[in-house]
């Protein structure tokens, strides 16, 4: 009888494969399924962007792991915007995908048995799955000072989080960071929906770990994580990258071009092209906006409650009873959402509902939920 590998044998099953049972009642619905499942995006990839790509596209020869001059300064000056104005290029790592970075960051960085990796209690899968896969030892706090003497040698934080929408503010960002150091323990802050605010949070977007306000201008040992998938529709062309402490880069960096971790050179030149375009980035969050406004006041309407959802691309809403009751409810109104339950035993009670549709489905999906 063959028996599982070293790897798949402890990782956790795919949970998307779940939701199965339910998509196939969602696609029953006379007016079919409303999918708010996965945040995947679904309008158009910008045309500035799509203009590069295709300008770019003539690359017979190898790409730069270390990713072009012209890409770490578009992402230098995409940083000053955001407050944090010493990121120095050098520091600066195109990644394929963020996930990608996520799963592999502890073995990255030789994290190994015995050393722990820390992640929100309501948190993406995959922080977990990246310790595991390392050999690591995840451990789910919100609290660190309840850690004790574990041997913490990460830290995830992720702002704007997925899939609650909490924002962590600069002065929780600060102690955060203070902690860590105290304890020679890396930060990695996931913030792929920084510039998807809402409220308070629209103007000036969430904080970054590496915005002077929180680092005191020092970036050693620290990483943000950062994604175009969202803000800029780029999840096909799977661009993002990491920057922050120059001696860890310069680490993940060795690693990667042993391991042929590159991205493609056309992808390269799409991604200076949507980070110095503004104007696709507001575009795109009114669209959002707009989406969320209609969905929230359906919930609102039905008796659903929705907590958090400050930033990001999704609503925390819950009815206050076991998540795959409520995952049936949305179901036989020919919605999908993802159950809390995937984001840690904390998320229970909750669905994440992404706002990734069109707008006529999710006109669509409103109009089931107010009138159910």
């Amino acid at each position: 009888m063959k028996t599982a590998g070293p790897v798949s044998g402890r990782l956790p099953d795919f949970p998307w494969d779940r939701l199965t049972s339910f998509a196939e009642t969602a696609r029953s619905h006379p007016d079919g399924i409303v999918d708010l499942s996965v945040g995947t995006p679904v309008d158009q990839t910008p045309q500035v962007v799509r203009r590069a790509l295709e300008a770019a596209s003539d690359a017979p020869g190898y790409p730069l792991t270390h990713g072009t001059p012209a890409l770490r300064d578009a992402a230098v000056r995409w940083f000053a915007r955001r407050g944090a104005p010493a990121v120095d290029p050098a520091a600066v790592l195109p990644t394929v995908g963020s996930k990608e970075l996520v799963a592999w960051l502890p073995t990255l960085l030789g994290l190994g048995p015995g050393d722990v990796v820390v992640h929100p209690e309501v948190a993406y899968p995959t922080y977990d799955v990246g310790a595991r896969l390392a050999g690591a030892t995840p451990v789910a706090a919100d609290g660190l000072t309840s850690l004790g003497p574990q041997r913490v040698r990460l830290v995830w934080l992720n702002s704007p989080a997925n899939p609650t929408g909490r924002v962590l503010p600069v002065e929780h960002l600060r102690k955060v960071v203070a902690w860590a150091r105290e304890r020679g323990a890396v930060v990695a802050s996931d913030e792929c929906y920084a510039e998807l605010g809402w409220g308070e949070w629209e103007a000036t977007g969430a904080p970054s770990v590496l915005d002077e306000r929180v680092c005191d201008g020092s970036h050693e040992g620290l990483l943000a994580v950062c994604s175009l998938s969202k803000r800029s529709n780029l999840a096909g062309y799977r661009a993002a990258f990491v920057a922050g402490d120059p001696v860890l880069v310069r680490e993940l960096l060795e690693v990667r071009r042993h391991a042929g971790m590159i991205v493609p050179a056309p992808v390269q030149a799409a991604m200076v092209a949507a980070l110095d375009d503004e104007p696709h980035v507001r575009e795109q969050h009114a669209r959002y906006r707009a989406r969320r406004e209609v969905l929230r006041a359906a919930f609102d309407r039905a008796g659903w409650r929705v907590d958090g959802s400050d930033a990001g691309l999704y609503l925390w809403v819950t009815r206050d009873e076991d998540c795959w009751a409520s995952l049936e409810s949305l179901a036989r109104l020919g919605i999908l959402a993802a159950p809390g339950e995937f984001y840690g035993p904390a998320g229970s009670k909750h669905l994440r509902v992404a706002l990734t549709a069109t707008d006529e489905r999710v006109a669509a999906a409103a109009a089931r939920i107010t009138a159910s």
